[in-house]
């Protein structure tokens, strides 16, 4: 079961990532426009602390055990400050995200890309025989 659940992560992780290599500016002006109309970051906030808590969880007995750990605490670690930070740090944090240029966000989801690709080889889903 654990197996899936961190499926749906690397899932996420590989079409969050696409969508900002082909299109980054139009996936960021539809986060800018979702912040703007419900300023609630609660449920992404708990989202990252969950699925931290389950990569840390369900991550130590695949390969690349010390990124799944890194990866994981800084999951949890962007939960806990959005939940905890005063709301002038965090306003500053969120504007400086979403100030980025479109190359930046290219890297961003490149890197989610290869954090998928790399939980489906230790998951065996991927290159594997």
């Amino acid at each position: 079961m654990k197996e899936y659940a961190l499926a749906i992560i690397a899932g996420m992780w590989l079409a969050d990532g696409v969508a900002l290599l082909i299109a980054p500016r139009v996936i960021m002006n539809a986060v800018r426009a979702a912040i703007h109309t419900n300023t609630a970051l609660w449920p992404w906030q708990l989202f990252a602390m969950l699925a931290g808590g389950l990569l840390l969880w369900a991550g130590l007995d695949l390969p690349y055990r010390t990124l799944w750990i890194g990866t994981a605490a800084g999951m949890m670690a962007k939960g806990i400050y959005l939940a905890a930070a005063p709301a002038a740090s965090r306003d500053r944090v969120i504007g400086w995200f979403l100030a980025r240029d479109d190359v930046d966000y290219r890297f961003w989801g490149l890197g989610l890309c290869a954090l998928a690709v790399l939980l489906l080889h230790a998951l065996g889903w991927i290159g594997r025989e």
